[in-house]
């Protein structure tokens, strides 16, 4: 039906359009994701039969539903702990990201720096953090920073080498080319270095993300006076496995949270037929 020119049937097809390509954008989500989500829902229902099937006791092995229960107790204070630990993970990783990189950026053009700050590097890295977290908290004392500068220390080296090596992964043609062509140094680097080095630099990046959730959580444990990791270590005493069972989730939500971020970045920056799965 048309009035003063205009199909009126027009509006509904395109909401009927929509409505549909909602629909298809669910059902290919599902279709990629439901071996993930099987995943979880086998291994939640492996976990109940253990415990009930088993007859275990609750202070070794709590239920899925006794462990989510705590989630609604206002004794625990998860929000508050949540936001302690969160900040020191994306606090450390954020200057992981940073000094990694342009530590990178700075080996790449400075050949001299690399051979002489590397090889420190390699050797500070290979002291157990665990056995720096004492020195951090009588040098930086407890809280927030401290915590975030361990889970930097941990989780700044793979970023830096995968960085480093994508920096050089160039061939050497495509560079004689550029340089043929009067490019300087800059716009090699802009042009074809940094983004030719990205998959590489975002493989790093993932590697870190769970490094720097186990920083975060060593320098909890070591001396903290809040967080997820401080939360655990409290409950201990009190054998609340359930308590401490959802900190783990929690903390496991948070390295995801993370990841999922950086690999949404990678899609955003990276194509698909570049990336380093």
């Amino acid at each position: 039906m048309a009035v003063d020119g205009q199909d009126l049937t027009a509006a509904p097809a395109r909401a009927g359009t929509s409505d549909g390509g909602v629909f298809e954008a669910i059902g290919r989500w599902l279709l990629r994701w439901w071996p993930a989500i099987a995943g979880h829902v086998a291994f939640i229902a492996a976990w109940w039969l253990i415990v009930v099937w088993g007859d275990i006791p609750a202070f070794i092995m709590p239920t899925p539903w006794a462990t989510l229960q705590t989630l609604w107790d206002p004794t625990y204070h998860w929000p508050h702990h949540v936001a302690i630990t969160a900040g020191e993970v994306f606090g450390g990783y954020l200057l992981a990201v940073v000094v990694g990189i342009g530590l990178a950026m700075a080996f790449c053009w400075s050949r001299g720096f690399e051979r002489g700050a590397m090889p420190v590097l390699v050797t500070l890295n290979m002291i157990p953090k665990v056995a720096m977290a004492p020195l951090f908290i009588v040098w930086l004392g407890f809280g927030l920073f401290p915590n975030m500068v361990i889970a930097f220390t941990i989780s700044f080296f793979p970023i830096l080498l995968t960085t480093s090596r994508g920096l050089r992964e160039v061939e050497p043609d495509l560079l004689d080319l550029v340089r043929a062509l009067k490019g300087s140094r800059w716009q090699i680097f802009r042009k074809i270095q940094l983004p030719g080095a990205l998959p590489y630099i975002f493989s790093g990046m993932k590697v870190a993300t769970v490094l720097a959730v186990a920083g975060a959580i060593v320098g909890e444990f070591m001396g903290s006076s809040g967080g997820l990791g401080y939360l655990m270590q409290s409950r201990q005493g009190f054998l609340d496995t359930a308590g401490m069972f959802m900190a783990v989730i929690l903390v496991s939500i948070i390295g995801v949270v993370l990841y999922g971020l950086v690999l949404l970045l990678e899609r955003w920056c990276v194509v698909t037929d570049a990336r380093i799965e």
